[in-house]
């Protein structure tokens, strides 16, 4: 490791070599502002505020794709660089629509944010904004062009970190934009609605479909029932919009806020995480150790993976697993099993439910199974932001809520259902379940270790009283098709398999760093969210799913048995293979 040292406004750092300006900058508590540079990305110098002057260089330098060099003498605030940002600021304004306050992203946009702290008032140049239609045709996501700056994220996650390949630059010079591939709409693109553009776009640019004025109709209209769950990684998060720290867990709060805002019955889809757990454990088993179908088995519950799957490796279908994700169960039985208990007709309830998501307003509707109760189980997918801006709009002062609990039936949970909201957590809830399926008692450590984490795989081979069981877990689409390639590859050739159970995310992070969370996601954040669904799992009396009390219920009342018909009605779905993708 060779370490450099510099000066930066006349302080003296020491880093790596290889760090940049900018990086370094941070570590002396020198601020250099950016608009296109993110934490998760490659920089794009792009934008152009984060120049800098370095001493015996004739031209300003953006400081967020330069690495310092020994030596170098670097001020990063003086009169001529604020007036040359104030200026790469309006400029940029001059093709933005001044419409702050009906956009989704007032009071949270990067631009906005500059545009204050530079104390920009007018509008210096003739506004050119161009006039480009918005796409909302995913009914996921929301793309509006005119909001565009051009800065490259959603580009570049899109294509580098997510290997979809859905959004690029159109055009050159003052008419550039971004849209899908080749200018169609973007349902006709690519796009998995995984939604990682619109949690990394500065602006408004890309935002989720807001469905809240659907659901608050639902909620005042007299003659529904409706009923909301809550997914893991939303507990951990929305706290954030009200001035939390990631990773506060507000699970009692937010049941007793939806219960204000006029929800008849509170869920909790660590609920149903718990019962896919007995089925997806169950149905590893069935191919480990009955053989009854290939290995490995690949996890199912992301819906961004299954539309990824679908299109790009639907030679992958024999090894998916069949269950439907917590969301798509707890809906079928709210409008089932919960409805056959409170009498109430499945065409006269309204299921919600809160995700951290922008895919699971994909995939509510995605197949025919979708509709196992007789209606559309889920009937609206909201997420974490779109939840938010309700509470807000409710008027409800939700940090001084006493704490409240689910209702029964489907609310129950255990530490391993918790853990669903973040990558490898699937797996180790899985192997907690499967290791008392294989040998009749639970295993001493429930602590999985070897799942956790941010690195983009993680491989682990895992005893079960000597049985070796080869795990894999990715997060993040680009390290999916890592793993995906291995396993088709030992297939192909005949060679021993590399896993056998395999947990797919497409977000990195998984759930808590997914497409619909609050805006300014990065790897601390993450782990932040991480750590706070841990503490919820530690706390848990009971951290394995079979010993759910309620989920226990419902298979000695309803389902009968993990992979019952019952369960396989309900509680499993179908792939389609879409090859107009295929690579």
């Amino acid at each position: 490791m060779t370490m450099i040292k510099a000066r930066i406004d006349n302080i003296e750092v020491e880093v790596e070599e290889g760090t940049t300006i900018l990086e370094a900058a941070e570590q002396v508590q020198v601020k250099i502002p950016t608009l296109c540079k993110h934490p998760d990305l490659c920089a794009t110098a792009a934008c152009g505020i984060c120049v800098v002057k370095v001493a015996g260089r004739p031209n300003l330098i953006r400081a967020c794709c330069t690495p310092l060099d020994n030596g170098m003498e670097i001020t990063t605030r003086d009169p001529e660089l604020v007036e040359v940002r104030r200026n790469v600021i309006e400029l940029i304004l001059s093709k933005h629509p001044n419409e702050c306050l009906t956009c989704i992203r007032n009071g949270n946009c990067e631009l906005q944010k500059l545009s204050a702290d530079f104390g920009i008032r007018c509008e210096e140049y003739e506004s050119i904004v161009p006039d480009l239609p918005k796409d909302d045709s995913t009914k996921s996501i929301v793309l509006d062009p005119r909001k565009c700056i051009n800065c490259g994220r959603c580009v570049e996650v899109c294509q580098n970190q997510q290997a979809v390949w859905a959004l690029s630059f159109l055009n050159r010079g003052i008419s550039t934009q971004i849209a899908a591939a080749g200018g169609i709409p973007l349902a006709e693109s690519p796009c998995i609605k995984c939604g990682q553009c619109s949690a990394h776009c500065p602006t408004g640019a890309i935002t989720e479909y807001d469905d809240t004025l659907a659901v608050w109709s639902a909620i005042n209209d007299e003659k529904k029932h409706c009923v909301v769950q809550i997914a893991p990684a939303v507990r951990v998060a929305i706290g954030e919009a009200f001035g939390l720290k990631p990773g506060e867990l507000t699970t009692g709060k937010l049941y007793a806020a939806l219960r204000r805002i006029g929800f008849d019955a509170v869920f909790d889809t660590n609920f149903s995480a718990d019962l896919t757990i007995m089925e997806e454990a169950s149905e590893f088993v069935e191919r480990f150790v009955n053989k009854t179908a290939p290995l490995p088995l690949i996890t199912s519950c992301c819906p961004a993976w299954v539309d990824f799957m679908e299109k790009y490796h639907y030679d992958m279908i024999p090894y998916f697993s069949s269950c439907k994700s917590p969301q798509g169960m707890l809906g079928a039985l709210a409008k089932t099993y919960y409805a056959d208990k409170k009498g109430i007709k499945p065409e006269d309830m309204v299921v919600v439910s809160i995700m951290p998501c922008t895919a699971k307003k994909y995939e509510i509707s995605r197949s025919k199974d979708m509709y196992s109760s007789g209606v559309q189980d889920v009937d609206y997918s909201l997420t974490t932001r779109e939840v938010a801006r309700m509470l807000k709009q409710s008027g409800i002062d939700f940090l001084a809520l006493a704490e409240e609990e689910a209702d029964s039936l489907l609310g129950e949970y255990t530490g391993a259902g918790t853990i669903f909201g973040y990558t490898g957590g699937v797996m180790e809830a899985a192997l907690r379940t499967a290791y008392y399926f294989v040998t009749g008692e639970d295993p001493k450590d429930l602590d999985f270790v070897q799942t956790r984490g941010l690195e983009g795989i993680k491989e682990a081979e895992i005893d079960i009283k000597g049985t070796k069981i080869r795990i894999a877990v990715a997060h993040g689409t680009g390290n999916v098709e890592t793993v995906v390639n291995r396993i088709r590859h030992a297939i192909e050739t005949g060679e021993e398999l590399p896993y056998h159970f395999v947990e797919v995310m497409a977000c990195p992070g998984g759930c808590i760093g997914g497409g619909g969370q609050p805006t300014g996601v990065t790897d601390k954040v993450r782990l932040e969210r991480t750590a706070g669904l841990e503490k919820d799992d530690h706390a848990h009396q009971i951290r394995c799913s079979h010993e759910n009390k309620e989920v226990q219920k419902l298979y000695e009342d309803f389902l009968g048995k993990p992979l019952s018909e019952k369960s396989h009605e309900l509680l499993h779905t179908h792939y389609v293979p879409r090859p107009c993708y295929k690579r």
